[in-house]
């Protein structure tokens, strides 16, 4: 069987590898074996982290909301019914920025749905 050189297949897999692993704490970031553990950990709960990013922002939508809305004089689950019948189409994000850049608009829609 004939020689098969490859030492720069295998830099460029290693430089990659850690490439993607930089900033990581203690040796994760320099050792090849480690990093490589690493990752697997990593990226598996990277999927998960976007999917809980989204929950929490929603959340927090939510609480915002409903701050605002109790200084009108409503709760936050009358003002969201309110917005369904009424068929005013706004998401919580929308409506949560409104609330904090611009509380005269929003205390008319609080109007508007009442």
């Amino acid at each position: 069987m004939t020689r098969v050189k490859r030492g720069a297949l295998a830099h460029k897999k290693r430089e990659k590898l850690l490439k993607k692993v930089k900033g990581y704490r203690w040796g994760r970031k320099s050792k090849e074996r480690a990093a490589k553990e690493a990752l697997l950990h990593a990226q598996s709960r990277m999927f998960k982290g976007r999917k809980e990013n989204k929950r929490n922002y929603r959340a927090l939508w939510q609480t915002q909301l409903n701050a605002a809305v109790r200084a009108e004089g409503t709760t936050y689950s009358k003002f969201i019914d309110a917005l369904k019948k009424n068929n005013i189409a706004l998401d919580r994000k929308v409506l949560a920025e409104i609330a904090n850049k611009y509380p005269k608009v929003f205390s008319e829609i609080v109007k508007a749905v009442k």
